[in-house]
């Protein structure tokens, strides 16, 4: 069974930093895209960052480049968002998903096969 389990999500003031986890089992992690999305309510969903399993490359959306960085272990089975100036339009629950093939646009959620169930992150103003 695939599970990714997204951890590190809470109560941070603006300004603020939080580094959000993605822990995955049941797959051959090193073969997996991993992206970030987050949702806010009343909102669409929408791609944070991506990190590609090909060659490493980042992916960011511009309402957090230069704030976010995403990075991978895979040896641990695990992708890190750090996630740093932390806004209120920040404010969403953030969702890790699995992309095994890399043929769609990473910002794109309907070309990922697995999700999280999400993790809450909520900035204060």
């Amino acid at each position: 069974e695939v599970q990714l389990v997204e951890s590190g999500g809470g109560l941070v003031q603006a300004g603020g930093s939080l580094r959000l986890s993605c822990a995955a089992s049941g797959v051959t992690f090193s073969d997996y895209a991993i992206g970030w999305f987050r949702q806010a309510p009343g909102k669409e969903i929408e791609g944070v960052s991506c990190i590609s399993a090909i060659d490493g490359s980042t992916y960011y959306a511009d309402s957090v480049a230069g704030r976010f960085t995403i990075s991978r272990d895979n040896a641990k089975n695990t992708v890190y968002l750090q996630m740093n100036s932390l806004n209120a339009e920040d404010t969403a629950v953030y969702y890790c998903a699995a992309d095994s093939t890399e043929n769609g646009g990473w910002d794109d959620e309907g070309v990922y096969d697995y999700w999280g169930q999400g993790t809450q992150v909520t900035v204060s103003s």
